[in-house]
């Protein structure tokens, strides 16, 4: 029972990761425009994040420090402050969006406007980081979010042609008057609303925080493979229904309640009301991990006592970012900005950074100066090979390669 209740990490992080505002209203709003023709990018998207996840998981438990801790020490300050600056950015766009996504989701079962949920969200936000342990937290929105399993459902209870179905994610083709160059930019967009670098950054860091060593690396991976694809399965399910409800009606998805049309269309108010649980908790989660992760990279590279777990009066620097980070995404908020634009240019903004915040954990999962015998598998570097990420990382100004 442990091992199982130990795989409440990697659902949490997945859910809350995976299925963010910014996945709700692009899958959606994929889903509507191009059917099931980027579900391959969802399948990408799902290995792409396990991967590096269980990359930054496993140097977090051979290593006991988190990425961001190992980025300025292996690549240099400049690199690494670049890393964290981006990072830091990329979290506090999203972070407006999320805040706004719940209050969205909260306004459709109240009829009361989202802004006024807006503060009350954010304060309950700090208190769950500030007095509930990691283990209730991630127990209790993890298993919320698995509400959403209500669009699954949905797909079901419309009763689709599967074998058609099968056939249009196998052999994706474009809907009349759309053109490839479009096609591959959402694909791209696809790609960075799911493969969001904080989900990678919270892992690892919770990592350390869970006290977790190379004991426990086959949890570490059992967390990646399982919750990851968790999520994937709940991405799809959105694509889905989407173009079984609204492609059909030329619907152009522009709001929340549009992604959950298709549910309440489907299965009612009690699909509605499952539909708003599930999105409630995977967003906050989401808020969680991102506010979190914020904080996190900030502190690793600097050097900070840091940690959810850690006494604000020995971690002030922590708890003060943390909490200016906050502040400052509820005022943004509450400038009445468009939260839809927001979370858009949130995925357009994380989808091109894609490379700055991953390539530093390839370089550092596969160093054997840190993970010694346990590199990373997938891309095997012994001593005698030479390779691009090896020469740049090592900073070689004159590389055979």
């Amino acid at each position: 029972m442990k091992k199982i209740l130990s795989l409440a990490l990697g659902v949490f992080t997945a859910i809350g990761g995976f299925i963010d505002i910014g996945d709700l209203i692009t899958d959606a709003l994929i889903g509507a425009r191009f059917g099931p023709a980027l579900v391959w990018v969802t399948v990408v998207a799902v290995i792409g994040v396990a991967l590096y996840s269980e990359m930054a998981g496993r140097v977090a438990v051979v290593t006991g420090r988190t990425v961001f801790d190992l980025i300025r020490e292996r690549m240099g300050a400049r690199t690494g402050l670049a890393a964290v600056v981006v990072s830091y950015l990329v979290n506090a766009i999203a972070l407006v969006a999320e805040l706004c996504g719940i209050a969205l989701a909260i306004e459709l079962l109240t009829d009361v406007h989202y802004l006024l949920w807006v503060p009350p969200v954010a304060f309950l936000a700090w208190l769950v980081i500030w007095r509930v342990p990691f283990e209730k937290m991630e127990r209790v929105y993890g298993l919320a979010g698995m509400a959403l399993f209500v669009f699954v459902v949905a797909v079901w209870h419309l009763g689709p042609d599967w074998d058609q179905m099968l056939h249009d994610v196998t052999h994706p083709s474009l809907p009349f008057g759309e053109g490839l160059p479009t096609y591959f930019f959402y694909a791209l967009v696809m790609l960075g609303a799911q493969m969001t670098p904080y989900e990678v950054f919270f892992f690892s860091s919770a990592a350390v925080e869970h006290r977790w060593r190379a004991r426990n690396l086959t949890e570490v991976r059992m967390n990646c493979w399982v919750g990851y694809p968790i999520g994937g399965i709940l991405a799809i399910g959105i694509q889905v229904v989407a173009y079984q409800v609204l492609m059909p009606a030329g619907i152009q998805v522009e709001h929340l309640s549009q992604t959950v049309l298709p549910v309440v269309l489907a299965l009612g108010k009690v699909g509605f009301a499952l539909a708003i649980l599930g999105i409630v908790a995977a967003v906050f989660g989401s808020t969680i991990e991102t506010l979190l992760s914020s904080s996190y990279t900030v502190a690793h590279h600097f050097g900070w006592t840091w940690g959810k777990t850690a006494r604000p009066a020995d971690a002030s620097r922590f708890h003060t970012l943390l909490l200016v980070t906050l502040l400052a995404a509820v005022a943004v908020a509450l400038t009445t900005v468009n939260p839809v634009m927001v979370t858009i240019y949130a995925v357009y903004l994380g989808a091109a950074v894609l490379p700055v915040t991953y390539l530093p954990i390839l370089v550092i999962a596969n160093d054997r100066r840190y993970l010694g015998d346990r590199p990373t598998a997938a891309w095997p570097m012994p001593s005698e090979w030479c390779t691009w990420s090896s020469c740049w990382s090592e900073r070689r100004p004159h590389c055979p390669c």
